[in-house]
């Protein structure tokens, strides 16, 4: 029997690992980041209540975004609490939102006193599917909230036709892709109210913090008065969080850009792990998740044992989200349809965590190159984990 070479063995199974120190480390800083904490640490003022930067970043926003006003926050989840407050949710209204989605979307609707309507995903991305919310509209309706995950683009058109006939505004959740764009707009701010995060791990990243899209002025006003009390504004960013934003602002369309050479790079060609697809012709992407649908039967291995096998290697793979509806009292929620295709996300989704798309073309070969290395070792690895 032939030997394989360690560099052609899966890490789980004992091979070398294709990235022997773990994944790339995030966020980077780069000189100009630096240079800006410095600045700021000179001139004395990253420790202002009322610092300049900011107020500045808030501007910045609203002109690189193409919006008429942006606010800045302390996290994405308070954002989008903003901006359902902004429109008005409260107590014995509805939400809807898709039933596969961040799980702090839908605890941020019961905060208010709302209840999350359910309603089903794309069977191509696993995104909200436009043609399930006719059903899911009822008088209480108040909002929709609309998330871009994993790399998928709703087709906010066709989202927007069908808010607009009904009177509904949107809330346009472009947390996990600053940078895309349908034509030349960008996603989060479509919609009269969209939503940033600036956590840690995300594409623009201050360590925490988020802001507020919005191309209503009313909602801004409203907004505005919500994060003020008196003279304090009470959730706001630090004057260090901005200061850091700003070079990465500059490179965000750049970056947007390598990061769609990457993930072409990456697209796999074994069965069972398919890139997510969007069916937006002028969509571009932004992927601080990239989604992949995965199929245990034609892969080889279950889900679990993948992204085990996947991080072995030094690659940031890991399981989605769990479906909203799933292990919840249906109290909490109202589903309209069966939500297959929810359940299917969340039980078959994998996502690639970003850092490794800024990588060289190098690195990058050597992650298609680690998928493949399971794929032909699925069955060894199976058998070792039923065995162990």
């Amino acid at each position: 029997m032939a030997v394989s070479s360690p560099s052609e063995l899966p890490a789980i199974l004992g091979g070398t690992p294709a990235f022997p120190d773990g994944p790339p480390p995030w966020p980077h800083t780069s000189v100009e980041i630096r240079e800006a904490v410095h600045k700021s640490l000179q001139d004395g003022t990253w420790g202002h209540y009322h610092g300049p930067r900011s107020c500045e970043l808030e501007a910045r926003l609203a002109r690189q975004f193409g919006v008429r006003h942006a606010l800045a926050c302390s996290s994405g989840t308070l954002a989008v609490e903003v901006a359902l407050r902004s429109l008005g949710v409260s107590t014995g209204d509805e939400v809807i939102l898709a039933a596969y989605e961040y799980e702090s979307n839908f605890l941020t609707v019961h905060t208010l006193g709302a209840k999350p309507v359910l309603v089903d995903v794309s069977p191509k991305n696993w995104n909200l599917a436009p043609d399930k919310l006719e059903g899911a509209i009822t008088p209480k309706t108040k909002a929709i909230l609309c998330s871009h995950l994993h790399g998928g683009v709703v087709p906010m058109n066709e989202v927007m036709s069908i808010a607009e006939q009904h009177g509904i505004p949107i809330i346009e959740d472009a947390a996990q892709c600053p940078g895309a764009k349908i034509g030349s707009n960008y996603l989060g701010t479509i919609a009269p109210v969209g939503t940033l995060s600036f956590g840690g791990s995300k594409l623009l990243s201050a360590g925490r913090g988020g802001a507020v899209l919005f191309q209503d002025s009313r909602a801004h006003q409203r907004a505005k008065v919500w994060l003020t009390r008196g003279v304090q504004e009470w959730a706001t960013m630090s004057e260090l969080q901005a200061v850091v934003l700003f070079p990465q602002l500059v490179e965000l369309d750049a970056n947007t850009a390598l990061r769609q050479d990457a993930v072409n790079q990456l697209k796999p060609t074994m069965p069972g792990l398919r890139l997510f697809e969007n069916t937006v012709e002028d969509a571009l992407p932004a992927y601080y998740k990239v989604g992949f649908q995965f199929s245990p039967v034609e892969f080889g291995l279950p889900r679990e044992l993948f992204t085990k096998a996947m991080r072995a290697e030094g690659i940031a793979f890991d399981p989605g989200f769990r479906a909203l509806h799933i292990g919840r009292s249906p109290t909490r929620f109202r589903a309209t349809g069966d939500l297959h295709e929810a359940r299917n996300a969340s039980e078959n989704c994998v996502i690639l965590h970003h850092p490794v798309l800024l990588e060289c073309h190098e690195l990058r070969e050597r992650v298609a190159r680690a998928i493949e290395k399971v794929y032909r070792n699925s069955e060894r690895i199976l058998a070792a984990s039923t065995t162990s």
